[in-house]
């Protein structure tokens, strides 16, 4: 997975995606999502499941595409199931923490 930390005056934002959907686009509805390389991919670095765990345990922001991906979050509690959007294929979940 590729992970993206960033700090901002409202706190930690995390970005975790899949790598082999950069630069794709998904759409469901009247939901579309573009997985953009300068918002996903700049700055990145591979993680592993227990990075991204990590990651998201601090984050006051989170957002999370790809099925391997939400999987985590999911699998670790951090999204519900039932938040989780199905776009074309893949998974978007996103988190805040207030």
């Amino acid at each position: 997975m590729l992970l993206t930390e960033r700090q901002t005056e409202e706190g930690l934002l995390v970005a975790v995606c899949d790598p082999d959907i950069l630069g794709e686009t998904f759409e469901g509805g009247e939901v579309s999502l573009t997985v953009d390389e300068a918002f996903y991919a700049e700055d990145a670095q591979e993680a592993d499941e227990e990075r991204v765990v990590g990651a998201l345990a601090r984050a006051t922001v989170a957002n999370i595409v790809g099925t391997r991906a939400v999987g985590v979050a999911v699998d670790h509690g951090f999204v519900d199931e039932n938040t989780v959007l199905e776009l074309d294929g893949t998974r978007h979940a996103q988190l805040l923490r207030m």
